[in-house]
Formats: structure tokens, sequence, C-alpha cells
């Protein structure tokens, strides 16, 4: 299955890349570049890319970010503290986002004959982001059925849409992948701030997955507290 990978260049991301360069025939990896507040993320992804010896495609949709205000991670606002199962969190969604990308996405792998596009999304996320929903992704799919009808079949592959972070994570420790190189954290400091729902949620996996977490965190300590653990 020839497979293009929408990668964040975090941890969910870059382990669904080595997955499919695995376990099936990986063309590339796309990244976005839509206004977030920063850029480290991107460093990463193109990391991945170098990584697995595949191609790495930045799209800018910067202008089209600057449209999608009202989110902490395209505007000037204060990104929350705790975990993703908090009604604070949705601060953090950015209107369309996945959406757009995988249109995006799609494009380039019809060009490129490709037969699927895939996209880390998981369970984790239902609560806060409606475009990372199963009833989502299955609508997507066939969408993008019939809008490519004649110029290609390409499935939309989820392997994650309904398992948990953790999940992940076991799943990436037995593919090898090195999480020191992958980016969560939204605040984009010089290490990771610990506190943030991407943080305390990238935390959590690794000790609900039974993982050693290689990630320097500001706050090493915050989650327990998020989680109450």
């Amino acid at each position: 299955m020839k497979t293009l990978v929408i990668c964040s260049g975090g941890m969910d991301s870059v382990t669904l890349a080595y997955k499919i360069a695995q376990e099936h025939e990986l063309i590339g990896l796309i990244s976005f570049d839509y206004g977030q507040r920063h850029k480290k993320e991107l460093d990463y992804a193109k990391a991945c890319a170098d990584a697995l010896g595949t191609e790495f495609i930045l799209i800018d949709i910067s202008n089209i970010g600057r449209q999608l205000t009202g989110s902490a991670l395209t505007d000037d606002l204060d990104v929350p503290d705790g975990h993703y199962a908090e009604d604070t969190m949705k601060i953090t969604v950015v209107p369309n986002r996945n959406a757009i990308m995988l249109t995006i996405a799609y494009g380039i792998a019809a060009s490129r004959g490709a037969d699927a596009v895939a996209t880390a999304v998981h369970g984790g996320d239902h609560f806060i982001y409606p475009d990372c929903r199963p009833a989502f992704t299955e609508s997507f799919e066939t969408m993008q059925r019939h809008a490519l009808e004649g110029l290609g079949e390409i499935s939309l592959y989820t392997p994650y849409v309904h398992v948990s972070k953790a999940e992940i994570a076991r799943e990436g420790l037995k593919l090898g992948v090195d999480y020191r190189r992958t980016w969560s954290c939204y605040k984009g400091g010089e290490t990771h701030c610990g506190r943030c729902g991407t943080c305390v949620e990238r935390r959590e996996a690794f000790h609900l997955a039974g993982g050693i977490d290689p990630t320097t965190y500001a706050d090493a300590e915050f989650w327990k507290e998020a989680c109450r653990v």
C-alpha cells in the first residue's frame, strides 16, 4: 500500500510513519505550516523523514491559518495547563484544521499514484477535536471517493482512531522509535513544558504503556496532579 503520511513531528504521527515504513510502502511525509505559534514540530517532522529515507513535503498554508482565529495555537492566547479531558483545552481547537490538511494531502496523493493517506488521529483526541472522530474520518473518506472518482482509489488509513495514546507509545517502543526526536509541546520552549495538554497526555501515555519516557520536561511532576496519579 503506497502511503503518504501526514506528520506533525509529534509522537503519534512519527510512530505512524515508522509503522507505515515497516508494514507498507512509505512514499513521503507531508507537514503543514498553518501559522502555529511555533515551528519546532516541523523540524522534527523533517528529521523523521530523513531518518526513514523518504521525501519531506512542507506545505505553507499560514495565510489560511491566520483566518482560523480563536485558537491558542494560532492566536496570541495562553495555552492552558491540564489534561485534554478538560473543557479548558477546547481553546486549542483550530477550526477545520484536519479537514483542510487532509484535502491537500489527498490531492498530492492522487497526483503521485498513492493508495492511501495516513493520519494519526487517536481515541484520546475525540473529546476535544471533532475532526479526529471516527464519524468525521469515515465521512471524509467517502467524500474523497467522490471527489477523485476516476482519478484514484485512495483510502484514509487511521489505525489509531479507536485506540489510546498509551497504545501508540507501546507500539512505537516496539518499533524502536526514538521519541527524543519528536515534539509535542504546544508552548514551544527550549524543552517540553510538562504542563500543557499535549505534554501531560504524552507523559501519561508512557506511564500507562509501561515504558520509559525519554523526554525532558521543564515540570516533570505536574502530569501526576493533572492525571490524579
